[in-house]
């Protein structure tokens, strides 16, 4: 990592020279009423289909869902970190991280996760208030809010700005560009 002058950049996470610790801190702390859901994130994938409509809520980087920037977030040195809200019936469609490890947290809901290996040996859970999961890369991962009412669950991805994930070939979302 450089700046334009061609010096290393600091870590997000080094206090800047001459900041209090209360000016450094208010650049690292990220409030619930600052966030808005961004249901565009993943749009094209619920312009393909409606049941893949759902809504990313960052808050360290921006994820893996393509979103190239967020000034609005804590800056991403080692992983991101958002919320996501699944409405009841939508689902995250199948998808493959060649990168990184991810992590889904369940809030609130019950959601089938289902993880298969490119060869499709699968695995599949319900997950509900609590429960986690760690998927490890170069497997591919998929959700489907299984509830009667909308699923929150957070999100974590292994990497500063990972790798945009792929789908598996005979997917119609692998055909789309982004």
């Amino acid at each position: 990592m450089s700046t334009t002058s061609g010096q290393p950049a600091s870590p997000s996470w080094e206090r800047p020279a001459g900041a209090s610790l209360e000016q450094w801190m208010s650049t690292r702390l990220v409030r619930y009423a600052t966030r808005t859901y961004d249901w565009n994130a993943l749009k094209f994938q619920a312009d393909l289909d409606p049941k893949y409509a759902r809504a990313q809520m960052r808050y360290v980087g921006t994820g893996g869902t393509g979103v190239d920037k967020d000034n609005n977030t804590v800056p991403s040195e080692h992983f991101t970190f958002s919320t996501m809200v699944i409405p009841a019936g939508h689902e995250g469609p199948l998808h493959l991280h060649t990168d990184v490890e991810e992590i889904f947290f369940v809030l609130r809901g019950k959601i089938k996760v289902f993880v298969e290996t490119p060869e499709g040996e699968r695995f599949e859970t319900i997950m509900t208030d609590r429960d986690l999961v760690s998927v490890p890369p170069g497997l591919y991962r998929g959700e489907i809010n299984i509830g009667q009412e909308e699923a929150l669950m957070c999100v974590m991805l292994g990497a500063k700005k990972p790798i945009t994930p792929t789908y598996p070939p005979d997917h119609p979302l692998a055909k789309i560009p982004r």
